[in-house]
């Protein structure tokens, strides 16, 4: 499907999968979230995120389905979050969840102190 875009001078057609993009882009800026600091399309970051898309269809959708309806699926999704940030074993992390070796790391390692407490951010 393509259509002229409305707002560009030129007669280059834009994809409905651009006007996704553009719709997305607008719904992060209004919940006052930054977008991926890599190049557009940028193969890694598709990666990772198709990565963990397939993990959670894999282990969560695909075999606790058919969903009784949106809610349930919400849910599930939550639960499924929590378990795979907080208490799911990673072997980079030596078999302890990330959130345990995230604070492990924490706490054996100083942080940079900085006068400005901006300095320390990522953003």
């Amino acid at each position: 499907m393509t259509a002229t875009s409305s707002t560009s001078s030129s007669t280059t057609p834009t994809t409905a999968a651009q006007y996704l993009s553009i719709s997305y882009t607008e719904r992060l800026a209004s919940a006052g979230i930054e977008a991926s600091v890599g190049t557009v399309g940028d193969s890694y970051d598709n990666a990772a995120a198709e990565a963990v898309n397939r993990l959670y269809k894999k282990e969560l959708i695909w075999p606790k389905g058919p969903w009784t309806g949106l809610d349930a699926v919400e849910y599930a999704t939550l639960e499924w979050v929590d378990w795979y940030n907080n208490r799911r074993l990673h072997s980079w992390c030596h078999d302890q969840p990330p959130a345990e070796h995230e604070a492990l790391y924490y706490a054996t390692n100083q942080q940079p102190t900085s006068p400005d407490p901006a300095a320390n951010t990522l953003h």
